[in-house]
């Protein structure tokens, strides 16, 4: 792939490598090169974690006593045995106990540009709150709680809350229309649930809680529901279902117990390749130590960052921002409204404003943002930014190198990161002690063994194959939610003793690795195995283009042919020369065997809320085949336009 041939395009300066944590890390135990960390976080895992634990002064209330049990099997590994800790303990009692309780924990800006700020001392007031009230409600240790809210602070404090007791949180995408939500709480038993009145998107209210009372019809389950008046709107319903947030809270000290290792604090549904979403169940001693360990080694945090992501909180990156940044002491920056509104530089007016230091983003935002002018970004120096994380979907060269050059300024490098919710972060990332091609990961995580084997199994290097996991990471999910079996035919059943995570994934001559798209999407073209992500690289090359899809149809000389469909930048008109010049771009960077048979202009492409784009979608509107649940799609009506592709 084209990717391969770039050549590094950012290296680390002596400051960056001396301030790293990974450095002071290496430091402390004597080992002299990143190599040498890496390899030793791999072959001991006991001093691995403990080494994490002392170093950022993790809090446990009672040690554990072995640090992985797999006696029940690999798939059913149990972590830190014998310990008893709460995961928001140290969120926040850790710090304020430390001295730290004056600084600030959350920063929080609205679509309207309202502000809210909380120390630390006063997220724990507020969570405790939150917990005393939701005590008082019947809410018990093991209940399910949904979260259909925004990203706003009372999202964060009812997740900090919901885990504190020793419930379990079920975060909701705050655009999903009611039967996503109704098939999540009837599958979880979830019999409370967090709902917002609206909230604003591009100027208009966004009619979040008639979303909420259509779901509720069918939902007579749920005992209790607490509403966050974020858009104050005075639209209430039965009075002996519903309590406001602010009555809801009951100020007082409260004491964090002590739970279990293995107590779960969790369930977060991801979509499959099927279409059925399931529930990846996480705990307090796996989640939010994946979060922080890799916002450690990989984002290098540290207690004076402050870190945002561009998300929501039912996409894996919500839970892992208040988690991760909050364990880690620095602080978290949430945002609730759209990007780009009022104008397209509101994102870099934020990082200014607030002093980001590590910013996440998605490709498929800077695409985007591309379309309206590198102006934008220009007009904003951005001197606080130091890191640019990325993650839900491969990059294209063209968007990676834009990014480098206009967001970071040649100076903050892009930290790639890649996993999954299953995972609670990464398995692929990258390290600030290593250069950088464009879309690459220049390193697999501290602490797992990825490899990338072919069908049979065997590691291979310079071609396409499975990414795997040959090691355990407390981030595993403890299973799906009540279904065993799915869990175990997903990731343990391809090879033995293995995690398959089911990505299409390549290690070039230089180490560095690069994610190619999900296994389910191979395309195989005359018996030749190839990403989608290779020939939507290639047309996204094209002037013309913004973003492009490819998808493999049945093709009877070939076995498998490319279809493509591409999103127009908005000069850019849709003729059969343009087409033609695609197909001829393809045939020549690709080869003539993987030219698509046919190349069409869309609106838009089928996207997740985590803006990864869904070619199972694609590939079955096209084919007239039932598309499945489509709960996750951020633009549903991009399925029509698919179609229509088909009938001409």
């Amino acid at each position: 792939m084209q990717e391969l041939n770039l050549p590094i395009a950012w290296r680390p300066d002596d400051a960056v490598i001396a301030q790293a944590n990974l450095t002071a890390q290496m430091r402390r135990y004597n080992l002299p090169t990143y190599e040498a960390f890496l390899q030793k976080s791999i072959d001991d895992p006991d001093w691995f974690w403990r080494a994490f634990f002392e170093d950022i002064g993790f809090h446990w209330h009672t040690p554990y006593a072995q640090t992985v049990d797999v006696s029940a099997g690999k798939p059913f590994a149990r972590w830190f045995v014998g310990g008893k800790l709460n995961w928001t303990y140290n969120a926040l009692e850790r710090h304020v106990q430390g001295g730290r309780g004056d600084a600030l924990a959350l920063v929080w800006e609205g679509e309207a540009g309202e502000t809210r700020r909380y120390t630390y001392a006063e997220l724990l007031h507020e969570v405790n709150a939150l917990a005393r009230g939701l005590l008082r409600q019947g809410v018990q240790a093991g209940d399910r709680v949904g979260l259909f809210l925004p990203f706003v602070p009372e999202t964060a404090i009812a997740l900090l809350a919901v885990s504190r007791i020793g419930a379990i949180a079920l975060p909701l995408f705050s655009g999903f229309g009611a039967e996503p939500i109704v098939t999540r709480m009837q599958d979880a038993e979830a019999r409370w649930l967090f709902i917002a009145d609206g909230f604003p998107r591009r100027g208009k209210v966004a009619t979040a809680k008639e979303t909420a009372l259509a779901a509720l019809r069918e939902l007579s389950h749920v005992q209790r529901v607490f509403t966050v008046e974020r858009a104050q709107r005075d639209l209430r319903f039965d009075p002996a279902l519903e309590v406001r947030y602010a009555d809801l809270l009951d100020y007082g000290d409260y004491e964090a117990p002590a739970l279990d290792s293995e107590t779960p604090c969790m369930m977060i549904y991801t979509s499959g390749t099927t279409g059925k979403p399931k529930a990846a169940l996480h705990v307090h001693a796996g989640f939010p130590i994946k979060a922080a360990q890799d916002m450690y080694h990989l984002f290098d945090l540290k207690p004076s960052d402050t870190i945002s992501w561009l998300t929501d909180i039912g996409w894996m990156m919500g839970p892992w921002l208040i988690m991760g940044g909050l364990i880690l002491g620095a602080t978290v920056f949430m945002y609730d409204g759209a990007p780009d509104y009022p104008a397209p530089d509101r994102v870099w007016t934020m990082v200014e404003q607030h002093g980001i230091s590590v910013l996440g983003i998605t490709p498929t935002l800077i695409r985007a943002l591309m379309r309206q002018s590198a102006d934008y970004a220009r007009r904003h120096p951005m001197p606080s930014l130091r890191l640019i994380g990325s993650t839900g979907e491969p990059w294209n060269p063209e968007p990676w190198l834009w990014t480098l050059e206009h967001v970071g300024k040649q100076r903050a490098p892009i930290i790639n990161y890649s996993g999954g919710t299953e995972i609670s972060g990464g398995i692929l990332g990258c390290t600030v002690l290593r250069p950088l091609k464009p879309c690459s990961f220049n390193t697999v995580v501290p602490g797992v063994d990825a490899e990338v084997f072919s069908e049979s199994g065997a590691p291979v290097r310079g071609e396409v194959g499975l990414l795997c996991v040959r090691n355990l990471n407390p981030g595993m999910t403890r299973s799906f939610w009540r279904d065993t079996e799915r869990y175990l035919e997903t990731y343990w059943q391809r090879f033995e003793n293995v995690w398959y995570h089911g990505d299409l994934c390549m290690v070039d001559a230089d180490g560095f690795w690069y994610i190619l798209g999900r296994a389910d999407d191979t395309l195989k073209i005359a018996g030749k195995r190839v990403g989608p992500a290779e020939i939507e690289s290639v047309l996204v090359e094209h002037p013309a283009v913004s973003e492009a899809g490819v998808i493999g149809v049945p093709d009877a000389i070939k076995g498998q042919a490319a279809v493509a469909f591409v999103v127009l930048k908005p000069d850019a008109k849709w003729s059969d020369a343009l087409a033609q010049e695609l197909l001829h771009l393809a045939a020549e960077r690709m080869g003539k065997p993987m030219t698509p048979k046919a190349v069409y202009a869309v609106p838009d492409l089928p996207k997740t809320r985590n803006a990864k784009i869904m070619r199972r979608v694609i590939r079955a509107a096209y084919l007239g085949e039932p598309t499945g649940d489509l709960s996750a799609l951020e633009n549903p009506q991009s399925v029509e336009a698919i179609r229509a592709c088909a009938r001409q």
